[in-house]
């Protein structure tokens, strides 16, 4: 009889949601016409070692003004701004990491992200999944 494997909920709700999108992603270098606003929110999926869960995070002046955690509802000091993710998107595609990948809505934000410096390496990979973003009012 096959082995049956459970998939954590934060895969789950990753795959769900890629399902539901309304247009197919493209993906791609990260040069897009986007630019990240000053204010805006926006819900990530995380599945790395050091940040794994569902955070809703909420961004004023650049910087994170407010998280929660959706999952397990813990909060985490450090959690990333689009721009910080993009900035590890490109430092890691600097070091030649086997992948720095990145897929784009149709407006040119991103929307998923997946690094790994090198396949041979335990536990360095990182897959970061942006939902539910809306920008703030100008």
């Amino acid at each position: 009889m096959p082995a049956v494997r459970l998939l954590p909920p934060a895969t789950l709700l990753l795959l769900l949601t890629t399902a539901c999108a309304s247009a197919p992603a493209r993906t791609g270098p990260d040069t897009t016409p986007w630019r990240e606003p000053s204010s805006y929110a926006y819900t990530l999926v995380s599945d790395t070692q050091v940040l794994a869960g569902t955070f809703r995070i909420t961004v004023r002046d650049a910087r994170v003004t407010a998280a929660t955690g959706l999952d397990d509802k813990r909060l985490l000091p450090q959690l990333p701004t689009i721009g910080d993710l993009l900035t590890r998107l490109r430092e890691a595609r600097e070091r030649d990491a086997d992948t720095a990948d990145i897929e784009y809505a149709p407006d040119g934000r991103p929307t998923r992200l997946v690094l790994d410096d090198s396949k041979n390496a335990v536990d360095d990979e990182a897959t970061y999944t942006i939902t539910a973003y809306t920008a703030a009012p100008a």
